[in-house]
Order: C-alpha cells, then sequence, then structure tokens
C-alpha cells in the first residue's frame, strides 16, 4: 500500500508516520509536509533512512502540486492532518487558517477523487479533526459523535468546515471516509507555543507562566502515542463513513494541570517543592475561549477496542523526562535552528 500522510512532519503527524513506517514494513508511507514553524524533521530521524518512509516537500494549497503528486502516486489512503492548529495564531490571521484548512483539505479531497472515482475498493480518505469543532461545554455533559457544531474561534471554523466538506465528497462522489475528532494532545515532539510544552520550557528557564483568565479552563488531555495508536486502529478497522470521537478521559482544569506540572519540574530539577509554582501568572483572558472540553470515547471503545494506555499523570511525567532529555531539540526549536536540518538533509 502507497500511504500519503499530511503534516507528518509535525506533532501528531510525526507520531503517525512513525508508527506506520515501523509497524508496518510493506507499506510505502509518504510524508507530505510544508515545514512551516510547526513542521520539523528532526522528529523523523529515526526514521528518515528507512526503505519503506519517502518525505516529501510541500503545499497543500497548490492545488497543482497536490494534482500532480497524485498522478504520480496511485495513494492507496490519505491520513490528513495537515493543518494550522494554534487559536491564538488564528485570531490574528483567520485567512490562514481557511487557506490551509479549507483549501487545503478540499485540494486533496478534489485530487483523492479523481484519482480514485473509476474504483474506490481499497481507498480510503481519513480526516483527522478536532473537538473544539463542538464548540464548548458547561460544567456537565461530553462531546459525542451526535453533538452538533459549534465553532466558537476561526481555528475551529476552518476545522469544522473542513469536517463538512469530507462529508460532502462521501454523500456526493461516493468517496470513502473515516473522521476523527481528538482532545488536546500532549507528548513528545509538541512544538513549544503549546500550553504543556511552553510551560516545560519556560519553568526550565525559569520565566512566567501565562495563564488565561482565572485558569478554570477544562480541556480533556491525550497522549500523544495513544493517538497515534487510534488513528492506526480507525484508519484499519473503522467503518466507511463513520466518526469517531478519540479521549482521554482526563479532564483537568488549566491551573490544576499547570500546578501539577509545576510539581513534577521541580522534583525533576531537584529544585524546592512550590518554587515552579510562584511563576504563575495570570493574564488577559483569550476572545471566544471556550469553558470546557470532554470527549465522550465509549464508541472507539465498544467498535475498535481502543482506550488510552496512560494516566495523564503517567502520560505528563514520561513527557517531562523526554524534555529534559532531549534538551538539543528544544533549544533547536526555540532558536530555529531546527531549519538546518532540512537544508543539510534534503538542499
Amino acid at each position: 500500500m502507497n500511504i500519503l500522510i499530511t503534516g507528518g512532519a509535525g506533532f501528531i503527524g510525526s507520531h503517525v508516520v512513525r508508527r506506520f513506517v515501523k509497524n508496518y514494513p510493506d507499506y510505502k508511507v509518504y510524508n507530505l509536509d510544508k515545514l512551516t514553524y510547526a513542521g520539523n524533521l528532526e522528529n523523523l530521524k529515526d526514521i528518515d533512512k528507512l526503505s519503506n518512509y519517502k518525505f516529501i516537500k510541500g503545499d497543500i494549497v497548490d492545488e497543482e502540486f497536490i494534482n500532480s503528486l497524485f498522478k504520480r502516486i496511485d495513494f492507496d489512503g490519505v491520513i490528513h492532518l495537515a493543518a494550522e492548529s494554534h487559536v491564538d495564531r488564528s485570531i490574528e490571521d483567520p485567512l490562514a487558517f481557511v487557506r490551509t484548512n479549507v483549501i487545503g483539505t478540499v485540494n486533496i479531497l478534489n485530487a483523492a477523487k479523481n484519482s480514485w472515482i473509476n474504483n474506490f475498493k481499497g481507498k480510503l480518505f481519513y480526516h483527522v479533526s478536532t473537538d473544539e469543532v463542538y464548540g464548548s461545554l458547561g460544567n456537565e455533559g461530553l462531546f459525542t459523535e451526535e453533538t452538533s457544531y459549534d465553532p466558537n474561534s476561526p481555528y475551529s471554523a476552518s476545522k469544522a468546515s473542513s469536517d463538512h466538506f469530507v462529508r460532502a465528497y462521501g454523500e456526493t462522489y461516493g468517496l470513502p471516509f473515516v473522521i476523527s475528532n481528538c482532545s488536546n494532545n500532549y507528548g513528545p515532539y509538541h512544538f513549544p507555543e503549546k500550553l504543556i510544552p511552553l510551560f516545560i520550557n519556560n519553568i526550565i528557564e525559569k520565566k512566567s507562566l501565562p495563564v488565561y483568565g482565572d485558569g478554570k479552563y477544562t480541556r480533556d488531555w491525550l497522549f500523544v502515542e495513544d493517538h497515534a495508536r487510534a488513528i492506526d486502529l480507525v484508519f484499519h478497522k473503522g467503518k466507511n463513513h463513520e466518526t469517531y470521537n478519540i479521549g482521554g478521559f482526563n479532564e483537568w482544569q488549566n491551573i490544576n494541570l499547570v500546578k501539577l506540572l509545576c510539581l513534577v519540574m521541580d522534583k525533576k530539577l531537584n529544585r524546592t517543592q512550590g518554587e515552579s509554582e510562584k511563576l504563575i501568572t495570570y493574564v488577559k483572558d483569550r476572545p471566544g475561549h471556550d469553558l470546557r472540553y470532554a470527549i465522550d470515547a465509549s464508541k472507539i471503545n465498544k467498535h475498535l477496542g481502543w482506550k488510552p494506555s496512560v494516566t495523564f499523570e503517567e502520560g505528563l511525567e514520561k513527557t517531562v523526562d523526554w524534555y529534559l532529555s532531549n534538551s538539543e531539540w528544544l533549544n533547536h526549536i526555540t532558536s530555529g535552528d531546527y531549519k538546518e536540518y532540512y537544508k543539510k538533509m534534503y538542499s
């Protein structure tokens, strides 16, 4: 099988690429990534010489490039992860999210549809989305696959639109597809603009830890390797035209998460307990900030047998250990030196 994974140099994508390359040696895995600030080939140094792996630099917004790629390679499956994903960036530049998340997705859909239209058998378009398309929950309840969409940020609106296009191509053209909507991911190789890696880096450097509002915003946290395992299951065993919610069964208020992270970091860095917590600073709230996300992952558990392999406390400790053991990677990311790896390997 020829598998195209878009956004495969990013945080979640690199874990998915690594899993497919290592677990399925008979597959040829093509990693398509534009290598923006969040795409880093250093994430995949351990597999980049393997014979069943190939990196392709390209932009999903470039329609001509995408069409030529599908004409050149007969892909059996697409796992579409490439996306702009940071809410704060979407507030600053909504059109960038429209271009990548909506137009880019439609370009991939068109290319897949045109390539497969005469025979959809054995083909699959897998679209990876987010729980943020569902909007905000109150203190009770969970997002299910039947929850109505109610996006509140330009990011979540762009992802909701891309979800709708995938379903529309399934209904209109018969394109085989599955969609998954996941909760907040955390783990190794996470670009340090998101909460956990940002705060790990700030604690190391003894910088302030900026917490939005009162810190009581609640998220469901999913260890990234568990997410990659779920994607593997959905790709191989998911039912055509179905949606699967993937959650970690780990709801945490932001402030409680940050305080736990401070405790773990103080222990790992041999600092006085409570030293890192003094770095917490409350800052002006983000516009349109959703109060709570929480995923009901019972469908994927019941139908595919998936469940998280670690608790949040276990996963957080693994994550901290990885960052502390990979200071060179973190330094390259925060300094921008990771871009030199691409020049060295592929120029």
